[in-house]
């Protein structure tokens, strides 16, 4: 069994055990199992990529969720049409985060860490300026605007 916790799935390079299941899948010739497609990658290149590569050396992919069979072209169609909804659901995601992260900020809400100039507001949520801080920023950018490095 190979785990990647916590990792994304949107870039299959950077998953070690993904990585690591691929290459002992290509050690012994067998069948990368997977629970479901979206747990193997949300990159339809990617899934596909995988998938071809195991084609390439004589092994197979199994999804348990999808019952997934690629030896038909009925069955390849299949697996990609899913392949292609794992990325739109990633992609989804992302925007979704986007927008409600900017509508946050633009309420004036904290989003992330506290930035400096800002203190938090004992709601926990609003951003305050800090007067001191701000001096200093201005500053900052009065001496940038003659010309000399944030440095």
């Amino acid at each position: 069994m190979f785990v990647d916790a916590g990792l994304s799935g949107s870039k299959a390079h950077n998953r070690p055990g993904l990585q690591s299941a691929l290459s002992a899948v290509k050690e012994t010739g067998g069948v990368l199992v997977v629970y479901s497609l979206s747990r193997l990658a949300r990159s339809t290149r990617d899934t596909i990529e995988i998938s071809d590569q195991l084609d390439r050396i004589g092994c197979d992919l199994a999804s348990i969720s999808e019952k997934i069979d690629t030896t038909s072209a009925a069955g390849k169609m299949v697996f990609r049409m899913l392949a292609v909804m794992a990325e739109f659901e990633r992609d989804q995601i992302s925007e979704r985060t986007r927008v409600a992260l900017a509508h946050k900020k633009a309420q004036g809400e904290r989003v992330g860490r506290i930035p400096f100039g800002h203190d938090l507001h004992e709601d926990g949520k609003t951003l305050l300026e800090n007067e001191a801080e701000q001096a200093v920023i201005e500053q900052v950018k009065a001496l940038r605007g003659q010309g000399l490095s944030y440095a």
